[in-house]
């Protein structure tokens, strides 16, 4: 069945990874990344693990999994290299009714999916293959790397800023803002942004803001 794609707020939400090693790592480094409110259980973990934990970053429970350790989580993550623990994960989330969870080795009972992701500040770009192929979207995701350069994080928050400009023009009809908006996704300004020309950038989108109101 495919998947239904949505971006979540993690922020202060608690989120439990079981497993210690590099695949959880990469889990936990996401999730702390979202702001969320991070537990981690694994007897043995890396050192970059052990390191947010140390700072406080994460709660860290050194230990073996209980099943109690799910009962206030919105999210799971099974992420051990023992398919037992990750089934018994599993279970324990069925239990106490956890909505949330990713088994690393067991698509099949998995309740959310992780796309590859290309982040550039503000924009995300999610690739997935429904489990088939994670191989495919690394692929997928590198050739987008290639093509959505860093630059997409300083266009992404123009473009932001000046949406909220627009959207707050009391002359200008809802038409009219939306033409604006269209105007500014013109690949000049991409361009400019590109080759550093950002006060070019500002001026011209001024400029269009200031044609469209007729000054």
């Amino acid at each position: 069945m495919p998947h239904y794609a949505m971006m979540v707020n993690l922020e202060r939400k608690r989120c439990v990874v079981v497993g210690g090693g590099q695949v959880a790592e990469r889990k936990i480094a996401s999730l702390l990344a979202a702001g969320a409110d991070v537990c981690v259980v694994s007897p043995t973990c890396t050192e970059a693990i052990c390191a947010w934990g140390q700072a406080g970053k994460l709660t860290l429970w050194q230990r073996p999994f209980a099943s109690a350790d799910v009962s206030s989580a919105v999210l799971v993550v099974a992420a051990t290299s023992d398919s037992a623990v990750n089934l018994a994960v599993y279970e324990a989330c069925q239990q106490t009714g956890c909505p949330w969870i990713n088994v690393v080795d067991r698509p099949d009972l998995c309740s959310f999916t992780v796309p590859s992701v290309v982040e550039r500040g503000d924009l995300t770009v999610a690739i997935s293959t429904g489990g088939n192929n994670p191989g495919l979207a690394k692929k997928l995701r590198r050739q987008l790397e290639e093509w959505i350069g860093p630059e997409y994080e300083d266009y992404t928050r123009f473009l932001g800023t000046m949406r909220k400009r627009v959207l707050a023009l009391d002359e200008l009809d809802a038409a009219g803002k939306r033409a604006v908006l269209a105007e500014l996704l013109d690949d000049r300004f991409l361009a400019w942004t590109r080759s550093g020309e950002i006060e070019r950038r500002d001026r011209e989108a001024e400029a269009v803001v200031a044609e469209w109101l007729g000054l």
